[in-house]
């Protein structure tokens, strides 16, 4: 049989295992034993709720671009005036700002082709009169100026004379061209007093229509 010492030493590892038991028991039991749970995790952004790109304004179609301003066309050389046989004319004295005469008979003491009244076209009958020339026959009367033109001898003188290269003269009344030289033929000849040097000029031009003609279309 056990002694009492041995009981009691017994006794006590029992109680010893007890109560290691129950420690073990508590520390697993205990909440600072158990693991953390984990700290919650912050939801990701809402795609709702992200920047969206600012819309921008469609490209204009080329049917929406502004269209150029139309612009009058630059006159063109055909569109300019041109003379015309109506529209070309003899200056009387070579004065543009005078009666202008077309496809005249020049009856009378005839017309004036000079400005101091020392040559006349007279009687004249007209086979062409166009835009570029004109071409008549009659009496071509020429002041001899000997001593002087206020006293000279007047020579009519058969003569054919053409007209040519007219000028543009500008007026209020309109625009109208004049001729500006004249060529002459003589189918009898010239008298003696007029040959050589003292003989008309031939062909003539009248500087002093272009001259005036240049001037009235300036401004």
């Amino acid at each position: 049989m056990l002694n009492t010492k041995e009981r009691w030493t017994r006794q006590v590892a029992g109680w010893a295992g007890l109560a290691c038991a129950a420690l073990l028991v508590t520390a697993c039991s205990s909440p600072g034993g158990s693991a953390a749970p984990p700290a919650p995790v912050s939801p990701a952004a809402s795609p709702s709720i992200t920047a969206q790109p600012t819309a921008t304004s469609p490209t204009p179609s080329p049917s929406a671009t502004a269209q150029p301003t139309a612009t009058s066309p630059t006159a063109s050389p055909s569109a300019t005036a041109q003379p015309t046989a109506a529209s070309t004319f003899l200056a009387p004295g070579q004065d543009i700002n005078g009666t202008l005469l077309h496809t005249p008979a020049c009856g009378g003491f005839g017309c004036a082709l000079s400005g101091d009244s020392t040559a006349f076209l007279a009687k004249m009958t007209w086979s062409t009169w166009s835009a570029t020339d004109a071409v008549g026959t009659g009496t071509y009367k020429i002041n001899g100026c000997d001593p002087d033109c206020a006293a000279g001898p007047v020579y009519p003188v058969p003569t054919v004379v053409t007209l040519s290269d007219p000028v543009k003269v500008c007026s209020s009344s309109g625009t109208r061209w004049v001729w500006t030289r004249a060529s002459f033929r003589f189918p009898d000849g010239l008298p003696k007093a007029l040959q050589g040097g003292n003989g008309p000029k031939n062909p003539w031009v009248f500087s002093t229509v272009a001259t005036a003609a240049r001037q009235s279309c300036a401004g």
